[in-house]
């Protein structure tokens, strides 16, 4: 499905209310993540709903070649790792999971009955400076978004609102929308967070406006974000911020492949190659398989 609508996000901020957000709407770059796997619908749904939390969180990097990676695991779930990564607007993810023990769930299973007893951590890679924080939080609540929100209440201190919507276009194409509020500790966004008050009156407002923002609004394809924006907030100032267009994209290629293979030792390589004499090597993100020269590699 086409529209200028989807795959779009931008920024914004409410300045007298001493607030931050970000929307994204994704529709056919998400499409072709999720068509390279061929999942149940409760574990595209999941993984939909962790790339628009990674194009949400990705966005708040200020380094463009930064990378934002979300990570849930668990022991004892039926998804025992899924993995999404937000890097300059581009995406990718992957979910792996037990097939048989699925099929025993329900049509539309909760967050418990996916992952059991998990966690979530959240790492944020700084390309440039090099520098790398990771939290880690469990994977309680009712979604991926309520367990984003206990994140930043535990490991950033700051007051936020999460909202991810999925839904369907009329051609049957999945579409999925989500909403990020933060609160920027008094005013300043480079002030101490643990300044932030989580009663400030101001904060009250933002996420009493936000938080009636409903799943069919983020996932409308036909709705553009400026248009939700000024449906939540008409009642205040707010300054927009063109977002990058999020987009598909792996970062594998044959080349690639090659110079990570190379870093093996020869004896290793040997011990990787099968019977066609080639050592092949498969792509979780865009289930994609390479064949590389041992020799050459």
């Amino acid at each position: 499905m086409t529209s200028p609508n989807l795959d779009s996000a931008l920024a914004f901020t409410i300045p007298h209310r001493n607030a931050r957000g970000r929307l994204v709407r994704l529709g056919p770059a998400l499409g072709a993540i999720l068509s390279a796997h061929g999942y149940p619908p409760p574990i595209e749904k999941m993984l939909a709903e962790a790339i628009v939390l990674a194009a949400l969180l990705g966005a708040t990097l200020k380094d463009a070649e930064g990378q934002l990676t979300l990570q849930a695991q668990t022991e004892n779930g039926v998804i025992d790792l899924l993995v999404a990564d937000y890097r300059g607007g581009e995406m990718r993810g992957y979910v792996r999971h037990d097939t048989e023990r699925l099929g025993e769930l329900p049509t539309e299973p909760s967050l418990f009955a996916l992952f059991g007893k998990g966690y979530l951590a959240i790492t944020f890679d700084q390309a440039v400076s090099g520098e790398r924080y990771q939290g880690i939080v469990p994977l309680e609540g009712g979604s991926l978004a309520e367990a984003a929100e206990s994140y930043f209440a535990q490991s950033e201190q700051i007051p936020s609102l999460v909202r991810i919507g999925i839904g369907r276009s009329p051609d049957g194409s999945l579409v999925a929308g989500g909403l990020m509020l933060q609160h920027l500790p008094e005013g300043e966004e480079g002030r101490d967070r643990l300044h932030t008050r989580l009663d400030h009156p101001e904060w009250d407002h933002v996420a009493a406006f936000g938080g009636s923002v409903r799943d069919d609004e983020l996932a409308d394809a036909d709705l553009p974000l400026e248009t939700l924006l000024w449906r939540l907030f008409n009642e205040d100032e707010v300054r927009v911020i063109p977002g990058i267009a999020p987009k598909r994209g792996c970062r594998c290629d044959p080349e690639h492949v090659a110079r990570v293979i190379s870093r093996f030792p020869e004896e290793e390589r040997t011990a990787m190659t099968g019977p066609d004499g080639l050592i092949e090597v498969n792509c979780e993100f865009c289930a994609r398989a390479f064949k590389v020269e041992p020799a050459g590699a």
